[in-house]
């Protein structure tokens, strides 16, 4: 059974940095393409970044030059640093996985989805 958890939510002041953590498990973690996803109140959920099993990335153009996306396969784990946060980041943050390699920016790509957590930029 394929779980994903994510941690390393919370409260920052704009201008400030998190890094999100997604701990996978129960897939071949090296074959799954991951991805974030946020969903701010009233919005639909929309793309933030995505790894391809080989390394490759895309971000949205809201947060390019701000936020990374990075995989840990060791540790089955993948990341999503985020720095200088602004109000508009504010959502909850997902993460998903897809058991091909390539990289999706549609929510309808990822079969397997974590709970998210939250993320509160304060101006």
């Amino acid at each position: 059974q394929v779980q994903l958890v994510e941690s390393g939510g919370g409260l920052v002041q704009a201008g400030g940095s998190l890094r999100l953590a997604c701990a996978a498990s129960g897939l071949t973690y090296s074959t799954y393409g991951m991805g974030w996803f946020r969903q701010a109140p009233g919005k639909e959920r929309e793309f933030v970044a995505a790894i391809s099993g080989g390394g490759s990335t895309a971000y949205a153009d809201s947060v390019r030059g701000r936020f990374a996306i990075s995989r840990d396969t060791a540790k089955n784990t993948v990341y999503l640093q985020m720095n200088g946060l602004k109000p508009e980041d504010t959502a909850v943050y997902s993460c998903a996985a897809r058991s091909s390699t390539l990289i999706v920016r549609t929510t309808s790509g990822y079969a397997y989805w974590g709970l998210g957590t939250q993320v509160t930029v304060s101006s």
